[in-house]
């Protein structure tokens, strides 16, 4: 196991967002659009009923969700938050026979905490290339990825294809950040696409992650027939609350679609200026994100830990990256001017300032 992966396994439970702390005035450490939801959405979620249970069979949800997918109904399976999808996944996919699991180094720990907890070996790899499964295996790709904000391009789902195909593995992407990608669109082949379970979280492109709704969409082929109905069989009854049913069925009105589109137009321009901002003061990014997040490396001499401390009083919060297996590094989103204002005003005088 790489330094890296054992990281991400010691500190799975690192997340951006609320740590316990005093309260996050501004909030740079998560990845939820800032910008929120559409009203009629966020209306229909104030709105949900709470004195019934949803349906347990989601069929409406279900075909709202497939219409706009252009699937089949049956291949849309709801999950309380990306992170129980995941979690469900993986448990699937470890009683159908698989042993090991494949997850991208740096990203998302979930991947290899879940497998981890079910006595499954887990590899990292750094690259698509160095993705070289010698036995059938669930393989995670995320994209766009997070930490970094990375897109997979042709040449690398290419090699993703190939070693899925020559170890006959389970291919799981992770779409969670899809809506919020502000640079080009998703390279992921139509056909490795429909040989995957694709995992869709709608509530950060809408700023609502403390509503836990997210859904996978089943592969139409492939690998593993079996495996969909094992997914669907793992599920706790009644797995969306009503809100969470209510965010989902509005995921695809063209209200939320127009809104998404003015957030992201938004969004360049606050990434722009942040990003700028902080190289004038000696946090370089690790380039190539297509999101509204990326990483920064802390300039020399500069006590990363006191930083954290700092900020956190002032109620403003980065995500430190040591989880991802990034020490001295942090994970940065996009957050409007004043958010932006008062985080500056702390960097500017931690030294570095170039």
């Amino acid at each position: 196991m790489t330094g890296t992966l054992a990281a991400s396994l010691a500190a799975a439970s690192a997340h951006g967002g609320p740590d316990g702390g005093a309260p996050i005035r501004f909030d740079f450490s998560t990845n939820a659009n800032p910008y929120g939801p559409p009203d009629a959405l966020w209306q229909a979620v104030v709105q949900a009923d709470r004195q019934r249970y949803p349906d347990p069979a989601y069929r409406g949800l279900r075909e709202r969700l497939a219409a706009g997918h252009a699937v089949a109904p049956a291949r849309i399976e709801p999950a309380s938050g990306g992170a129980e999808a995941i979690r469900r996944l993986t448990l699937a996919a470890q009683l159908s026979g698989l042993a090991e699991a494949w997850v991208p180094q740096p990203g998302f720990g979930d991947y290899a905490a879940s497998a981890a907890a079910l006595g499954m070996a887990v590899h990292g790899y750094a690259a698509a290339h160095a993705l070289r499964p010698e036995r059938p295996a669930l393989v995670w790709a995320c994209d766009p990825c997070n930490p970094t904000g990375a897109s997979l391009g042709a040449v690398e789902w290419q090699a993703v294809a190939a070693a899925v195909e020559r170890s006959g593995s389970l291919l799981a992407v992770d779409a969670a950040y899809d809506a919020l990608r502000l640079d080009g669109g998703s390279q992921l082949p139509a056909g490795l696409a429909d040989r995957a379970w694709r995992l869709q979280c709608p509530n950060k492109a809408l700023g609502l992650t403390g509503v836990r709704a997210a859904y996978l969409i089943a592969p139409a082929h492939g690998a593993h027939p079996d495996l969909a109905g094992a997914v669907a069989r793992l599920a706790p009854s009644w797995v969306l609350s009503a809100e969470g049913q209510a965010l989902l069925l509005h995921w695809h009105d063209a209200a939320t679609r127009a809104h998404l589109e003015h957030s992201r137009a938004q969004l360049r321009g606050d990434r722009q200026a942040l990003r700028d901002a902080m190289r004038r003061l000696g946090w370089p990014s690790c380039g190539g994100s297509a999101t509204p997040f990326w990483l920064a490396q802390a300039p020399a001499g500069v006590d990363l830990a006191a930083l954290h401390a700092r900020l956190r009083a002032q109620g403003i919060k980065l995500r430190d990256a040591t989880s991802f297996g990034l020490p001295g590094w942090v994970r940065v989103a996009a957050q409007p001017a004043p958010a932006v204002a008062a985080l500056l005003a702390v960097l500017e005088t931690q030294g570095g300032m170039r």
